[in-house]
């Protein structure tokens, strides 16, 4: 999961601009991860929800090993 973030920064923000400052770089990823990646962006490990659905949504105290995605209890 780590390297798709990380090929989705480069790609869709990092060789799509310059900037002028290590400070400019810093606020423009802050912003590109909480103001597109995390509201927007689907995830298949939570459920092909976006990050900010995931943790609106109520949480059951019952989910399956190896996957993050809420699921009611039998």
């Amino acid at each position: 999961m780590c390297e798709s973030f990380f090929a989705t920064l480069e790609c869709e923000l990092i060789d799509r601009h310059r900037f002028a400052t290590k400070t400019v770089a810093r606020i423009a990823v802050f912003r590109f991860i909480e103001g597109l990646y995390n509201p927007s962006r689907r995830h298949s490990s939570i459920g092909y929800m976006s990050r900010a659905e995931f943790e609106a949504a109520p949480q059951s105290d019952c989910v399956p090993t190896g996957t993050l995605k809420p699921e009611t209890c039998p």
